[in-house]
């Protein structure tokens, strides 16, 4: 594949991405592809249908994209998926982003699974990568091959080695499950802080239909918090790393643990994010429907005035709350698009 070439910034001077509701928006989460080579038993089926390679945005699409945010007053940007690195030449992708680091990008992230990650962490951090979040629900090899349908987890702690290695921070990103790693949570957050890694815990989210009933399986943080603090003391901080975590400072660990509530705690009055999938959709919202398609304007024969319009568009419908909920067993997931098809 062609490398990622620098196109024509966006003219300056466009007025920054503000919503209906006055809440500026500062972040982005791009996703780069729906794949993953992971199955887990809440995010998505066994045999999760990938969408075809020829309606995902070329890696010279995302870039202009991503121009076209840092133009608006997006600071920063976090590369999902899918798994990120999985795709073909992403680490051209990262290095054309870094070069704008300091010229109106202030961070340029990922979430990843860690599978490729032993092979990416140094070109990462020489992109200019400073943090990394990683998806870590169990250290139980055997568990980690059940829920996520593939035995990989030695792939993954060697990832999380070489990112420790090559000097990015790590948080790691739990999802509590009931009656699955439920009595495993103190020890992963004992074990992340000891190595100098912040954990955050994440409720279940309803998106998209899987073989199970997620009500099976829902573990409320508000319960989470009370067990953990029968045995550690959690003080509040108010750190904000600009997502929708509420941090603690644990202790006994010294570490830091944040909570990312749903379900049981709304966050979203603070909201300053979009989405954008791999196929350019803009989703103001994670558990909305509303969208507005990109790919379009990037088509169209005059893409920076159809951006400029689509941004518009997007601010004038992203919804001022999401409406999750996870109560009633069969009950229909809040939208029927899987987590890696809306980018994590």
């Amino acid at each position: 594949m062609n490398k990622v070439r620098d196109s024509v910034i966006p003219s300056s001077g466009q007025k920054p991405l503000v919503d209906s509701f006055k809440r500026p928006i500062s972040y982005l989460r791009l996703s780069v592809t729906d794949r993953c080579d992971l199955r887990c038993s809440y995010c998505m089926p066994e045999r999760m249908q990938f969408l075809p390679r020829k309606e995902v945005l070329s890696l010279e699409e995302l870039y202009c994209l991503s121009l076209g945010f840092i133009a608006r007053g997006v600071t920063k940007i976090r590369l999902t998926g899918g798994e990120p690195l999985v795709r073909r030449d992403i680490a051209d992708l990262f290095r054309a982003l870094g070069r704008h680091i300091g010229a109106g990008l202030e961070e340029l992230t990922l979430t990843t699974n860690a599978t490729q990650l032993a092979g990416h962490a140094d070109a990462l951090a020489a992109a200019g990568v400073r943090r990394v979040n990683i998806s870590l629900d169990t250290r139980d090899r055997a568990l980690f091959a059940e829920l996520s349908r593939r035995d990989a987890l030695p792939q993954v702690l060697e990832g999380i080695a070489a990112a420790k290695a090559a000097g990015l921070k790590v948080k790691l990103n739990t999802v509590a499950l009931k009656g699955i790693n439920e009595e495993e949570i103190p020890d992963l957050i004992g074990w992340a802080h000891g190595q100098g890694f912040d954990l955050t815990l994440i409720e279940v989210m309803p998106l998209g239909e899987i073989e199970e009933d997620r009500v099976d399986h829902y573990l409320p943080l508000s319960k989470v918090r009370g067990d953990l603090e029968q045995r550690w003391s959690l003080t509040p901080l108010p750190d904000n790393t600009g997502g929708p975590a509420r941090y603690f400072r644990v202790g006994e660990t010294g570490g830091r643990l944040g909570m990312i509530t749903p379900l049981t705690k709304n966050f979203c009055s603070g909201c300053n994010r979009i989405r954008v999938t791999a196929t350019g959709q803009l989703y103001p919202c994670l558990g909305g429907g509303e969208r507005v398609d990109l790919r379009a304007a990037l088509r169209s024969d005059e893409p920076e005035r159809e951006l400029e319009r689509a941004l518009e568009e997007a601010m004038a419908i992203k919804p001022q709350r999401h409406h999750f909920r996870i109560d009633r067993r069969g009950e229909m997931p809040a939208q029927p698009r899987h987590m890696s098809v809306t980018g994590g």
